[in-house]
């Protein structure tokens, strides 16, 4: 996640930590030699610069209604991205995607398949909070998708995993039916790249309607197995 009160590089700093490799001498004790990828750096760079854009918008109805920006959360080098619709209340007030109930919801519904919040990357389509929580209009999706796009462009992930009807309208368009089109892997084109896709519910819908739930586990079965199949 990128921090607001931090430069640059202390940003690049704390991100490049999660890449070191310690080295071991003869007697098989760590020695202070630390290898970094310079692609790490790069990715950080454009992260902060797509961040400067979002929060350099103007005329923006969302952002100007919202208390912080709400970028990302997780591992930045992760190979499976999450996308979910944008922030709530708890979101809005503590600047991190997915921390209130839906939040909790999506922490277990990781967990169902031995994955944990460190192990993904996490964005939403709009990362200014909608006024009372309301869904994204048409024109704010249109407008947000773009930088959604630059993001997934820069994470680039394996698997990319839309999470409700916005996320899926921000990058397939209007006049879709999630019912229909989840759970089912697609090709989605990102800048003459294709990325791997599974659409499924949003936690806060099943929070609304639990009996969904079931078909939220067969997408998620097929999300741990198509990641089994990476490794």
């Amino acid at each position: 996640m990128l921090i607001d009160n931090k430069n640059q590089n202390d940003i690049i700093d704390e991100e490049l930590k999660k890449t070191f490799k310690i080295e071991y001498n003869f007697e098989n004790k760590p020695i202070n030699r630390v290898k970094t990828k310079p692609e790490v750096e790069d990715k950080i760079h454009n992260l902060q610069n797509l961040k400067n854009k979002i929060m350099n918008i103007n005329d923006c109805k969302l952002k100007s209604s919202a208390s912080s920006l709400v970028f990302s959360d997780g591992n930045t080098q992760s190979k499976i991205m999450i996308v979910g619709e944008g922030p709530g209340q708890k979101e809005d007030e503590l600047g991190i995607p997915f921390v209130g109930d839906a939040g909790k919801l999506l922490d277990k519904m990781l967990l169902a398949i031995n994955l944990k919040r460190k192990d993904v990357y996490i964005t939403n389509v709009v990362n200014y909070r909608p006024p009372n929580n309301r869904k994204p209009e048409p024109g704010e999706i249109n407008r947000y998708s773009i930088f959604l796009k630059e993001h997934i462009s820069i994470i680039d992930p394996k698997i990319l995993i839309l999470m409700g009807s916005t996320a899926m309208e921000s990058l397939l368009g209007g006049g879709l039916k999630i019912s229909k089109e989840r759970g089912n892997w697609k090709e989605i084109l990102i800048y003459k790249k294709s990325y791997l896709t599974m659409i499924t519910f949003h936690p806060a819908y099943l929070l609304r309607q639990a009996d969904q739930k079931k078909f939220s586990w067969e997408d998620l079965k097929k999300i741990k197995k198509k990641i089994e199949e990476f490794n």
